[in-house]
């Protein structure tokens, strides 16, 4: 239920420390599941923050998720508003049925637990390489540039089938369709990179028999060049840095609270309590999801009308004390209270069962290696970004 206070503009960002909501975050919440927020281009839409509110409008399809309809919650200019609006065939995770159906069937058999099970030997090889490096690097090290972000890399470019020495050019040409200031022309030409790199990928593998993901739409005789290119773009750009902020976000909660590091390494079966609650806990998509009604919809005690914009705190859904107890206390033995942090309804994300498997094998073989792992640096030194679609650590200087 809404009430007199004040309304904000735009999704309140700033926290006083990495596992903290943000303070005017917090009194949304408190005072109900519902908001009125300012959008950049003055549209006064709804912001959720409660869970069962979360849950009924990603779960009706009365809310549309088309980027054509939506607006973003957080100060863009409208060059670059427009720029991220206008999407073409192939980005299926901005689309509604009948549209995104046929996507999504194209590609959930390449992400179920079996074939994620298959990858976890390459998991544990992948971390053992970046791991060896670090340590003959010696401490300190940046858990971030080190080893976080270079798996979530490693695993996604190998997943679709992008060569080793491609896929720095691709987290470069990348860096731009993840910052809140970037400008219409910088999304545009780092979109436009990025896609013909995999135009020309799966190119290349039209004449081979890759068993890659790329491979695999390469072959499939009703999908044009050109989607085929973009939805590998969107698996790996919607894929590399929530995971790689996540995981690096996890290992900091995990050395913050020792008791709960301990309990991990006490007994192997918690690992996959604690992936599900370090998701919850450190939830990084800290803007959206995005929907734009579509009709009157009565959520609760609120009318959204029509034409409204809402968008979904999703650390606040996370953090509802109507569904989770003690919610701001990591308790990695908590039963699963299915979160909220991959959404929810038919665009959940393709890839969690990836993001999962990554997290659980990064985990045993990070603390595994290095089990006195710390941050280099006081915790109050460790410093947050809150100026990109994701939010996320700078860095994360650690030692042993």
């Amino acid at each position: 239920m809404t009430d007199a206070l004040p309304i904000p503009t735009g999704v309140p960002t700033t926290r006083r420390c990495p596992f903290e909501l943000p303070t005017e975050l917090l009194r949304l919440g408190e005072r109900g599941p519902l908001s009125r927020m300012h959008y950049s281009d003055g549209h006064l839409g709804w912001l959720v923050t409660g869970y069962s509110a979360a849950r009924l409008v990603l779960g009706d399809s009365r809310f549309s998720n088309r980027a054509d309809l939506a607006r973003m919650p957080v100060a863009i200019s409208a060059e670059a508003e427009q720029s991220r609006r206008a999407v073409p065939p192939g980005v299926f995770h901005r689309m509604d049925p009948p549209e995104h159906t046929r996507y999504r069937r194209l590609l959930t058999r390449h992400f179920t637990v079996r074939r994620m099970d298959r990858l976890v030997p390459r998991i544990e090889q992948l971390a053992d390489g970046r791991l060896t490096a670090m340590e003959l690097q010696g401490p300190p090290a940046d858990l971030m540039a080190d080893f976080a972000m270079p798996m979530s890399l490693d695993l996604l470019t190998e997943l679709l089938g992008v060569p080793d020495d491609a896929r720095e050019r691709f987290r470069k040409e990348s860096a731009a369709l993840f910052e809140l200031d970037s400008g219409a022309g910088e999304i545009t030409r780092a979109t436009q990179a990025i896609h013909e790199r995999f135009r020309e990928l799966i190119r290349q593998k039209k004449t081979g028999t890759a068993e890659d993901l790329l491979g695999h739409l390469a072959a499939e005789p009703d999908l044009p060049e050109d989607e085929a290119a973009t939805i590998g773009m969107v698996i790996l750009t919607a894929g590399f840095e929530s995971t790689g902020n996540t995981l690096a976000l996890g290992a900091l909660a995990l050395m913050q609270n020792p008791g709960q590091l301990e309990a991990v390494r006490a007994d192997p079966a918690v690992l996959d309590s604690a992936v599900e609650e370090l998701l919850r806990y450190v939830t990084v998509t800290h803007f959206g999801p995005i929907r734009t009604a579509l009709e009157d919809v009565q959520v609760g005690d609120d009318l959204i009308k029509a034409g409204d914009s809402v968008t979904l705190a999703l650390p606040a859904v996370n953090r509802d004390p109507e569904h989770f107890a003690a919610p701001d206390t990591l308790d990695v033995t908590r039963p699963a209270a299915h979160h909220a942090a991959f959404g929810y309804g038919i665009h959940q994300c393709l890839g969690q069962q990836l993001a999962r498997s990554l997290m659980r094998c990064s985990y045993a073989r990070l603390f595994g290696r290095f089990p006195d792992l710390r941050p280099a640096v006081p915790y109050d030194e460790i410093h947050v970004r809150t100026d990109k679609n994701t939010y996320g650590l700078r860095e994360l200087p650690v030692t042993w």
